[in-house]
C-alpha cells in the first residue's frame, strides 16, 4: 500500500502520474485556486460558499487518489511491489 512508501518515493510517484495525466493535474490546480478565490471573498454566492469549498475539497482528495492508484498498479506492473 502506498501508505508505507517512503515519503520521497511517493512524492515522486505522484509527481509522475500527475505529469502522464495533465488535465487531473490541471483540474486539481484550478479546484486549489477557486478554493483560495472562494474562502478570501467578501461574500458567500448565495449561501453556497461552505458548500463549494468542501465539495471541492472532497473532489481534490479523490482526484489524488485515484492518480495514487494508478501509481500503484503502475507500479505493480513493473515488479516493484513497495
Amino acid at each position: 500500500m502506498l501508505a508505507f512508501m517512503p515519503l520521497a518515493f511517493a512524492q515522486q510517484t505522484a509527481k509522475k502520474e500527475f505529469g502522464e495525466h495533465p488535465r487531473i493535474a490541471a483540474a486539481v490546480r484550478e479546484l486549489e485556486g477557486a478554493i483560495q478565490y472562494m474562502e478570501h471573498a467578501p461574500h458567500d454566492f448565495g449561501g453556497h460558499k461552505a458548500q463549494a469549498i468542501a465539495d471541492s475539497r472532497k473532489a481534490i482528495e479523490q482526484l489524488r487518489l485515484a492518480m495514487q492508484y494508478r501509481a500503484k498498479e503502475d507500479n505493480m506492473k513493473k515488479g516493484n511491489k513497495k
